[in-house]
């Protein structure tokens, strides 16, 4: 039985898809999303996200699942594209816990008109 937290498999695909730089476009997918750069992932990232919100109003739990394991995956090849790590942005979630999401939006607001 494996004893690594589900989680884990995040930080495992984000491996998996660092290595796929620079690969050959004809046989990876996650390749080729590479060499047509940011735009195209950022936009691939999009229509994932938009997916998931059909599935979630009109399709089964199912359909979310899978979707939200593309949107997830793009995610990745995202953040892989922008030099983000998961650990960097599990460490803004974790910044995050036990803090009100009213609160944190407004100190947000306040860190940009302070930045201004």
């Amino acid at each position: 039985m494996n004893d690594r937290p589900k989680s884990a498999i995040l930080e495992e695909l984000y491996k998996v898809i660092e290595s796929r730089r620079g690969a050959d476009p004809e046989v990876s997918h996650t390749a080729r999303l590479f060499k047509k750069g940011k735009g195209k992932i950022a936009k691939k990232t999009g229509e994932e996200a938009v997916e998931v919100i059909v599935a979630a109003l009109y399709q089964t739990p199912e359909k979310v699942v899978r979707e939200s394991a593309d949107l997830l995956y793009h995610l990745l090849v995202l953040w892989a594209e922008q030099g983000v790590r998961p650990e960097d942005v599990f460490a803004e979630l974790e910044s995050r816990l036990g803090v009100s999401g009213i609160e944190e939006k407004k100190s947000r607001r306040e860190k940009i008109k302070r930045n201004s």
